[in-house]
């Protein structure tokens, strides 16, 4: 009997980025939403081809939009940009080259040995895809290179103001990579195909991707880019920030230090787990196109970065009483987030482990049990609320004087609201009376008394 907590959503075993279990799946899913949704068949919340053709441009403009209004004065997310950088400012071949070799340095740290190899889940002619599990080992190894290279006189500190440059040869290098996968399914046979993704239309399967693991031997493309070289540019762009500041201003301020301390726990959370991103859709389900490359190579490393960025350019002052208060917020957010999250993962694992086998569950029809207690009996998307609360702590260093540091609360509290939406009607197509049960019993879906 394979037993699961009380939603397909939820850590990465539902659609997703319950980073690697959590938001992280939002790392690449830039929209809401997997075919598996709503059906096998179907795309209720998928871009149709004019939207997907649309977002290709539109979200590279607002990742380029607050890139710039960070380091305006007036910080404004909903006024124009302080000016339209030309062609001669984002292209650089210089810039263009320290991406690649970024990318090469997280491929090679890929390759090395891993402490353990996982089996991905199976495939449609039953096999299954094996995958090194090193993440955190090169988030060390980055680390560890970083600090040689500082040490050596590498200027760390220079990063920042070429954030535009590299954010364009980012975004350049993901269509040319997108093409390269999108002429690579052609090729590919129909059992390596993903359900969705597979219109016909050039444009929509251009964006969602085709092919479902696309390979070079045993170097696979999505897993690689699901949590390597976005998350720990994402934190390396963090101590850049720092390392300007202290070059500026004698000192990083302890906003900074905040934000830069949580925002790498959560990194490294994610790379230590990084096994529960094998259960996620964006590996198991959605082909492999513009859409998640984008998000996972670009958006990630300089959108997530926003605070840091922010702070650079508008510092704020912060007490230690208040500063305890956000690190206090930031531990209840972790501890609901890695709480409900390992739960569910010893709970799938081995239902009799004594940490979960007082657990009360529900019987469906599938044979599966929903999980109704503990976490999973507070709300229905515990992880979420975790996710949530962690995102405003690395928001409050900012001040709240302007809206721009809240974006990323803002975009993630809209993405995971419509994929509690679209879980909803996932499980109900899947457990039906089971499912009307549990909601009964678990009426609150992300914030308990409230929604």
């Amino acid at each position: 009997m394979e037993v699961r907590a009380g939603t397909e959503g939820g850590e990465r075993d539902m659609e997703g980025r319950g980073n690697a279990e959590g938001a992280l799946e939002t790392t690449g899913r830039l929209v809401g939403g997997s075919e598996g949704s709503c059906g096998a068949d179907a795309r209720c919340d998928r871009p149709r081809p004019p939207g997907a053709a649309a977002l290709m441009l539109l979200l590279p403009a607002t990742m380029f939009h607050l890139l710039l209004v960070a380091r305006s004065g007036p910080a404004r997310l909903l006024g124009p940009p302080p000016y339209l950088p030309g062609l001669q400012v984002l292209w650089s071949p210089r810039m263009l080259l320290l991406w690649l070799t970024w990318l090469g340095l997280q491929a090679a740290l890929y390759l090395l040995p891993a402490r353990k190899v996982a089996e991905g889940q199976e495939l449609k002619d039953k096999s299954r895809l094996l995958y090194p599990i090193n993440g955190f080992q090169a988030l060390l190894l980055t680390a560890l290179l970083v600090g040689l290279a500082v040490s050596a006189g590498l200027p760390l500190g220079a990063l920042p103001e070429m954030l535009l440059p590299l954010a364009f040869a980012a975004t350049f290098t993901t269509f040319i990579f997108s093409l390269f996968l999108y002429l690579k399914a052609l090729v590919a046979p129909a059992s390596a195909l993903a359900p969705g993704g597979n219109s016909g239309n050039p444009i929509y399967d251009f964006f969602l991707g085709r092919e479902l693991n696309p390979r070079v031997w045993s170097f696979d493309f999505k897993y690689f880019c699901e949590l390597r070289p976005g998350l720990i540019g994402w934190v390396l762009i963090n101590l850049a920030m720092l390392m300007q500041e202290a070059e500026l201003r004698g000192s990083p301020s302890l906003a900074m230090w905040l934000v830069n301390g949580f925002q790498l726990l959560y990194v490294g959370d994610a790379l230590w787990h990084e096994e529960a991103v094998l259960t996620t859709m964006d590996i198991t389900h959605d082909g492999f196109g513009f859409m998640l490359a984008f998000g996972d190579l670009a958006w990630v490393p300089f959108t997530y970065s926003l605070q840091a960025q922010f702070l650079l350019h508008h510092p704020q002052p912060l007490g230690l009483p208040v500063a305890s208060v956000i690190c206090l917020i930031n531990a209840v957010g972790y501890y609901i987030f890695r709480g409900a999250n390992s739960q569910k993962n010893t709970f799938r694992k081995n239902p009799s482990d004594p940490r979960v086998a007082d657990l009360e569950t529900i019987p469906t029809a599938t044979g599966r049990q929903l999980l109704v207690s503990g976490w999973w009996g507070m709300v229905r998307h515990p992880n979420y609320l975790g996710d949530l609360i962690m995102a405003l702590a690395w928001s409050l260093p900012c001040g709240v004087s302007h809206l721009l540091p809240y974006f990323y609360l803002l975009y993630f509290t809209a993405l995971l609201v419509h994929r509690e939406a679209r879980d909803e009607q996932q499980c109900l197509q899947k457990y039906g009376l089971a499912w009307h049960e549990y909601c009964r019993r678990v009426p609150y879906r992300i914030l308990p008394y409230i929604y």
